[in-house]
């Protein structure tokens, strides 16, 4: 009898053993749509031997999830980095990156270093770039060819053909053409309002020559095909798309720097399959497989030589947009302290309001 409970002990341990290697190699994603492509899932999947689970979200439903959990129920999430480290000081459903296991060799070193600053939390590293994308002056070359950087808007020679958005890009944009350095001020409140202070007024005074405030992407793009407006504020993504039908419009990385988000590799607290995450990073960061998400996703990614496959069209685009100079300027969104958007909403509250 003993003799034969130890033999089912064992047997029972050994498919224990089994079954968690098993649930270990699959990596539960949980990312935006078109950043984990089907055909990617195939060849990762082929060349690992891991399988690949995907659940599409955004920001704030990512740290919902995760919140809920603990920090369980995926190995690896794809939030913004200015998400990042408040999320992990109030919930901590993070575990910090261990970058012994990354290639640190393919990421772009300028969004690597970026990236490390903004997700560090008590001395730990929490985030890695992947996705990235910007906003700055969408330009109809041909009628604006002046406008290079956010306070050309205000220029008399595009008067009344002009639009931007009442939101913080248009603020920062603006402070940091201006010779201000806004995002160097976020953790003083006196220094921030006095930028804002001066923005305000700029752009009080620019109002003359706004034609609208857009609200929607759908809504700036018909004005700009329309020649209703020869110069916005916008993202890069849309200007490359009114490029592909008419070669004036152009995205362009103004003069004071393009502003940048990032969305990130990230490992949530409870994750079970460590392994596969770094897999997974590491082999969507290879310069092949980048060109696949970003001919997926339209936007570019962190991989060094990531826009080798790209499509010629839309890579053409891009570089014209931005040669190397103009990347290693962007200026990346840190993480938003509290009370800030309180003051930023006041400010463009005053600005709507003024005549």
């Amino acid at each position: 009898m003993g003799m034969k409970t130890g033999l089912f002990t064992t047997t029972l341990l050994v498919t224990a053993m089994s079954v968690t290697a098993a649930q270990a190699d699959t990596l539960r994603l949980l990312t935006w749509g078109g950043y984990a492509p089907d055909d990617v899932i195939e060849m990762f999947e082929a060349e690992t031997g891991h399988t690949v689970e995907v659940t599409t979200s955004n920001n704030e439903e990512m740290i919902a999830k995760l919140r809920a959990t603990n920090g369980g129920g995926f190995d690896l999430a794809q939030p913004s980095q200015d998400r990042i480290t408040s999320a992990q000081e109030e919930f901590g459903i993070y575990k910090p990156i261990d970058m012994s296991r990354v290639d640190a060799a393919q990421f772009i070193p300028s969004m690597l270093e970026a990236t490390a600053g903004n997700t560090t939390f008590e001395g730990e590293v929490y985030g890695l770039p992947h996705v990235w994308g910007t906003s700055g002056l969408v330009v109809n070359t041909a009628q604006a060819g002046d406008v290079t950087d956010y306070t050309d808007l205000c220029d008399e020679s595009v008067a009344g053909r002009v639009s931007y958005r009442l939101k913080r890009p248009t603020l920062i944009g603006f402070a940091y053409s201006m010779g201000l350095d806004p995002f160097a001020a976020y953790d003083d409140t006196e220094e921030y309002t006095a930028i804002l202070d001066q923005v305000e007024a700029a752009l009080i005074e620019c109002k003359a020559n706004v034609k609208t405030y857009w609200d929607g992407g759908d809504e700036i793009k018909n004005l700009l095909r329309s020649g209703e407006v020869v110069a916005a504020m916008a993202w890069d993504t849309g200007g490359w798309q009114l490029n592909a039908d008419d070669a004036d419009i152009t995205f362009v990385a103004p003069e004071a720097g393009a502003l940048g988000w990032i969305d990130t590799f990230v490992l949530p607290a409870r994750g079970r399959a460590d392994d596969a995450a770094y897999d997974w990073i590491n082999f969507v960061m290879r310069p092949e497989i980048a060109s696949m998400i970003t001919n997926t996703a339209g936007n570019f990614t962190a991989a060094v030589d990531g826009a080798v496959d790209v499509s010629a069209d839309l890579k053409a685009r891009y570089e014209g947009s931005f040669d190397q100079a103009a990347i290693d300027n962007i200026k990346w969104y840190p993480p938003v302290p509290a009370g800030l958007e309180a003051l930023e909403g006041a400010a463009l509250d005053r600005i709507n309001a003024a005549n």
